[in-house]
């Protein structure tokens, strides 16, 4: 029974990289890309501000429609209300994710409309400092799905900028506006 299912994923993993062979033949061996993106977290929390955020990612286009991306996003350093005179605290966020991209272009326009979906690690830093000078920091971190929807122009077949809006895990989102190099 082993040597029956060896068979079986053998023939299923070279039918897997035959058609992923063909699809970048046929469109050209495929197109990476590399970008910057800046924006907002949006951190649905009272006693925390919305930081600034700032970014790079890559990715490679198999076709014209589907690819895989990967990105991290930082913040600077944003305040948190703790309610208490004399106390001064604040934090940063920081993201990585891997993603599945779809895009749609529109015919005759340069515009498109970008999707994608995958997995997201977002951590938290919060410092904070007394009037006396004590001072105390904790991290915490989550995981999980992600996604994200957007919409970009292509400049010429090298230079694009997008527009998108990213759930990146519970009580965060995220806002950017990026511009890519692809090559």
């Amino acid at each position: 029974m082993k040597n029956l299912q060896k068979a079986l994923l053998a023939v299923i993993a070279g039918s897997v990289m035959t058609m992923s062979a063909q699809a970048a033949i046929s469109y050209g061996a495929g197109q990476s890309y590399v970008g910057i993106k800046a924006g907002q977290f949006m951190v649905d929390a009272d006693d925390l501000d919305d930081p600034t955020a700032y970014g790079v990612y890559a990715g490679y286009n198999f076709d014209p429609n589907f690819g895989a991306e990967i990105e991290y996003v930082g913040s600077n350093d944003a305040d948190v209300d703790t309610g208490i005179s004399g106390i001064d605290a604040e934090f940063d966020l920081k993201t990585y994710g891997a993603y599945g991209t779809y895009r749609y272009a529109f015919p005759n326009t340069g515009l498109y409309a970008k999707g994608k979906l995958g997995f997201a690690k977002a951590e938290i830093e919060v410092s904070a400092e007394d009037f006396l000078g004590n001072s105390g920091s904790d991290s915490d971190s989550d995981s999980g799905v992600a996604g994200g929807i957007g919409l970009g122009y292509n400049f010429n077949p090298n230079m694009s900028v997008e527009a998108e809006y990213d759930y990146v895990a519970e009580d965060l989102t995220l806002l950017t506006l990026g511009a890519h190099y692809k090559f």
